[in-house]
């Protein structure tokens, strides 16, 4: 079953070691992931699915990571001293596998021990207290809008039907030019874009997310509309209140952080 469902940026400046002076800058983001982290943590989840932007991807596919054992560390942003051992679920990556293969939904398996910093941050927050806790991470795809709501769909039947509980996050960051000084300079759509989206989970609206502009999406140069619509076909026909717990751009890319109470 879902025990918890959440939305978390993936800026590595989360991670102590990384960010340094600029958490002061990120109090908002930093303050909301733990309170996300405690609510985690209380939902009691025997697994994390993390999806991610900066995994894997293919093509024509969908992604799934298969290693008995994951790592996380953040050596390419300068901390060395930061890491932590995680445990897959290879019982429910079977299912997942199998359940796909079933429905003739993609789907192609991966092997790295070694996860990107994009689902490396948010397990930094929401393993801390959960060292048993397993692990799933997942990638989306190339493939179509409406493809990924599906596959999200499909999903949701895996881990309803699960004996296991299971927590889910979306990874991702917002529009990457909010501001002249972000990495992408500053551009109008960013703000457009990111309001959108924030509407879009704010009424955990799947309509909203597949009616947003092809050249917003492109122009905003965001990294989270996949992770989003998967999320979301989770929740297609399923209930869900969802809290906003922050949202702030002090580097020009917006980091959103939200619980979709289940």
């Amino acid at each position: 079953m879902i025990c918890f469902a959440g939305i978390t940026p993936h800026t590595p400046l989360l991670i102590p070691g990384v960010g340094k002076e600029n958490l002061k800058k990120l109090t908002a983001t930093t303050t909301a992931m733990i309170e996300l982290s405690k609510d985690l943590y209380a939902s009691r989840p025997d697994v994390i699915v993390v999806i991610s932007g900066h995994a894997i991807q293919h093509k024509e596919a969908f992604s799934l990571n298969l290693h008995d054992e994951y790592f996380i560390d953040f050596k390419d942003f300068g901390d060395l001293a930061t890491s932590r051992a995680l445990q897959a679920d290879l019982e429910l990556a079977t299912d997942v596998q199998r359940h796909m293969q079933t429905h003739e939904v993609p789907l192609t398996l991966d092997s790295n021990a070694s996860l990107d910093y994009g689902t490396g941050v948010p397990l930094f927050f929401f393993t801390e207290k959960l060292p048993h806790v397993r692990i799933l991470p997942l990638s989306y795809s190339g493939l179509s809008s409406k493809e990924h709501v599906r596959y999200g769909t499909e999903l949701r039947d895996v881990f309803e039907h699960s004996y296991k509980r299971i927590a889910i996050v979306a990874s991702g960051d917002l529009s990457h030019c909010l501001s002249s000084d972000a990495p992408l300079g500053f551009r109008p759509e960013a703000e457009v874009y990111d309001q959108k989206i924030q509407d879009a989970v704010k009424d955990l609206s799947t309509a909203k997310l597949l009616t947003i502009p092809e050249d917003l999406i492109e122009k905003s140069s965001a990294c989270i509309q996949e992770q989003l619509l998967i999320l979301f076909g989770m929740f297609e026909k399923k209930r869900g209140r969802v809290e906003l717990l922050s949202y702030e751009h002090p580097f020009g890319v917006g980091y959103l952080v939200a619980q979709i109470h289940v």
